[in-house]
């Protein structure tokens, strides 16, 4: 949990709302409310849904818009910080997969000049 809260506040620029045990943390940046839960026996982060208990290093991820993506990647790789991939390209900007201690995924997000963020489609 120490290191999980050490990455999200100190690289990612997330403030800790609270810390009340060993196991559970919320964190927030801008708009964005990051329940961080500790796989343990208690609580939600040992819940067993559908017979699986939650574990990381899926697909599923937060999307973090930033101003510079090519300066946070080396930022975050000059700390130590492990990427799924190099940044890659499309239609409304470019992002990269940073993962967390625990393999979670965040992806950082520069949108391309000129793409409305919110924005639906044609």
């Amino acid at each position: 949990m120490e290191q999980a809260i050490a990455f999200y506040r100190d690289r990612l620029g997330f403030e800790v709302e609270m810390h009340p045990a060993p196991t559970f943390a919320m964190l927030r940046r801008e708009d964005l409310r990051l329940l961080l839960s500790a796989p343990s026996g208690e609580g939600g982060g040992g819940q067993v849904v559908g017979g699986r208990r939650p574990e990381p290093g899926g697909w599923n991820r937060i999307s973090l818009p930033v101003e510079d993506l090519e300066a946070e990647v080396g930022r975050l790789r000059a700390g130590g910080a492990s990427f799924r991939g190099e940044i890659v390209s499309g239609v409304g900007g470019d992002q990269a997969l940073v993962e967390d201690p625990s393999g979670n995924l965040v992806e950082l997000f520069q949108f391309t000049t000129g793409a409305a963020r919110g924005s639906t489609g044609p």
